[in-house]
């Protein structure tokens, strides 16, 4: 969908004062009439059906494009009751409905067999609509939120690059204004889901003068514009999702700015806020494997009784219910807006019990993490071991989310700055 083909608001039938329990009702009806249910856990059977622990996706360009637009259709059914939407103001395409509602709709969904999800229609729906909400003008947010939230159109992050990683306010992608427009040169990588968007989140350089927090400007630009080239980088997972993206005397008009001339970190660290904010209620799965499979695991190879693997797997439940309060609280705190520093919290333990569940396997399995016998559920989990250590820096490295709680929660002093000149007086 482009911009002149923009989705109508629709007029939904479910009623703006509607109690939690009469909408739970409603959407457990829909959802009966769209999905078949899913098994309880109880009757699973150990080597039965797909046992998908991936991080990323490890797909050709046309499977991972058939398994998008399959997952697109999902969430546009969705739209035509409004669940897409559930907590987004009714003229942006939403119900205007509590958080209460959405968490009951993320429940009940979860008990149905969604085709998945991935990384791209996250980034869209989770992390750059939020961030027009906040920053858009009245045009951007009629013109872009209703189309993402309901993944009419796709939207990639450009914030990374070979020289500005965890340090994203060294970047150097430069952007000149000239009249209307403005002109963008440089490169960034690790945007995931880039090869199959219609719109990116573009950080970039517009003045060197100053220091470079100060420097920046965000905007929102159509991938297709003359001068964008993107380029997919296989993974040691397998698979293509992340790509570099180069520009090379790049026109964007400036009524794509999103925000105002200079405020391109604040644009990027409300979205990195959402991005580090795992508590998105909806159902579809979770990535990289549960604490329930890995419990199956260890029954299948005869060693839940273990003592040692016992306490660890004691351990690792522990963690996975102390993140998901850890999340809800951070979401409660965000509820009136930008979310704070606490999705930093959350982003580390959640890749503090990716390593808990590697580390459990990989003792759990031994050789067969690493030899393919054919066995059910055990080779599998290779997907996982090699694809968990990049959300160390997804996001903000490990390393940055503890300067930030330090820093901001703790109150902990500044770690010395060596580079808090002009951006263009920085050592590169």
């Amino acid at each position: 969908m482009t911009d002149t083909q923009e989705r109508t608001a629709p007029q939904y039938d479910i009623e703006a004062d509607v109690s939690v329990d009469d909408f739970a009702a409603q959407a457990e009806e829909w959802l009966a009439s769209k999905l078949e249910r899913r098994p309880p856990p109880t009757e699973q059977v150990w080597g039965e059906g797909d046992f998908d622990v991936s991080v990323f996706h490890a797909m050709t360009y046309d499977v991972e494009r058939a398994f998008l637009d399959s997952l697109m259709e999902w969430v546009q059914a969705k739209a035509e009751r409004g669940y897409h939407g559930i907590t987004w103001p009714r003229e942006l395409g939403g119900l205007g409905l509590s958080r209460a509602h959405s968490r009951a709709f993320g429940r009940l969904e979860r008990q149905f067999l969604t085709p998945g999800t991935h990384e791209t229609i996250g980034v869209t729906r989770g992390l750059i609509a939020p961030t027009i909400e906040v920053f858009g003008t009245d045009e951007q947010k009629q013109r872009w939120i209703p189309q993402f939230i309901s993944a009419d159109t796709l939207c990639c992050q450009l914030f990374s690059e070979p020289g500005a990683g965890s340090d994203l306010a060294g970047l150097g992608t430069r952007a000149v204004r000239d009249g209307d427009e403005w002109v963008v040169n440089g490169q960034k990588v690790w945007s995931s889901g880039a090869q199959f968007s219609q719109y990116g989140e573009l950080i970039a350089r517009s003045d060197p003068d100053v220091v470079k927090h100060q420097g920046m400007t965000a905007f929102i630009i159509p991938m297709d514009l003359p001068g964008i080239e993107v380029r997919p980088i296989a993974q040691m997972s397998g698979g293509s999702s992340f790509c570099e993206v180069f520009f090379n005397d790049v026109r964007v008009s400036d009524d794509m700015r999103l925000g105002d001339e200079g405020d391109g970190w604040k644009v990027a660290l409300t979205t990195l806020g959402f991005e580090r904010d795992h508590s998105e209620s909806e159902g579809g799965g979770a990535s990289g494997g549960t604490w329930g499979k890995v419990l199956a695991t260890a029954n299948a190879m005869g060693v839940a009784g273990d003592p040692v693997v016992r306490d660890r797997l004691a351990s690792m439940y522990i963690h996975s219910r102390v993140e998901s309060m850890t999340n809800r609280r951070a979401a409660d705190l965000a509820k009136s807006g930008t979310p704070g520093p606490e999705g930093s919290l959350g982003k580390l333990m959640w890749t503090e019990g990716m390593y808990q569940m590697t580390e459990l396997i990989s003792s759990i399995l031994g050789a067969k993490l690493v030899t393919d016998t054919g066995e059910w559920g055990t080779f599998e989990w290779g997907a996982h071991v090699t694809g968990a250590p990049g959300y160390r820096i997804a996001g903000g490295s490990d390393e940055i989310q503890r300067n930030i709680i330090g820093e901001r929660v703790l109150g902990l002093p500044r770690e010395p700055k060596s580079d808090t000149g002009p951006w263009k007086d920085v050592p590169r």
